[in-house]
C-alpha cells in the first residue's frame, strides 16, 4: 500500500538527514519544505513575506505529494509537522486517497539542535537560515506529539 512518511521535529531535530536516508532506503520521493523555500526566496526571505512565501510553498507541495500519492507513489514529507492540525490533515487526506500514513518523531536536546543550526548557517546550500532569536521564539509555535498519535 502506498504510503506518506511524515517527518515530526523541531528546527535542527535532524529531520531532514533523516528523510533523505529513508527516502533511499524506500524509495519514495521526498519533499523538503526549506529546500524548495531556499530555492524559489533565498536563503533568508524578507521576514515580512515569508508567511505568504511559506504558505505558497505549502500549496505546491501539497498539489505534488497528493498527485504522487494517487499515482501510488510513497511519498516523505520533511515539513515538520509542527502542528496538531496539520498531522490531522494530512492523516486524513492520505486515507481520502487509500493510502497509510506513518508518523516520525524526531528530537534532541536544544543545545545540540542550536549547534547543528550554527552549522548549517555557515553553509546554506540546502537550508534556510535560522537566527538564534528565531529559534527561540519558533519554539513556543512548536505542539508535540499527543499521547494519543502513534
Amino acid at each position: 500500500m502506498t504510503t506518506v512518511h511524515m517527518i515530526h521535529g523541531y528546527l535542527g531535530a535532524g529531520k531532514t538527514t533523516f528523510a533523505r536516508a529513508l527516502e533511499q532506503r524506500l524509495p519514495a520521493l521526498r519533499l523538503t519544505h526549506d529546500e524548495w523555500m531556499l530555492r524559489l526566496y533565498g536563503a533568508d526571505p524578507p521576514s515580512e513575506q515569508f508567511q505568504v512565501s511559506f504558505g505558497r510553498v505549502s500549496e505546491r507541495i501539497e498539489f505534488v505529494w497528493t498527485r504522487c500519492v494517487g499515482l501510488g507513489l510513497d511519498v516523505v514529507l520533511d515539513l515538520g509537522f509542527w502542528s496538531r492540525t496539520q498531522r490531522d490533515d494530512v492523516r486524513a487526506t492520505a486515507a481520502a486517497l487509500g493510502a497509510d500514513a506513518r508518523l516520525y518523531r524526531l528530537g534532541c536536546p536544544d543545545d545540540v539542535a542550536w549547534a547543528r543550526i550554527e552549522q548549517r548557517n555557515k553553509n546554506l546550500t540546502d537550508s534556510l537560515f535560522i537566527a538564534r532569536n528565531t529559534f527561540t521564539v519558533l519554539k513556543g509555535r512548536f505542539e508535540p506529539l499527543g499521547a494519543d498519535e502513534a
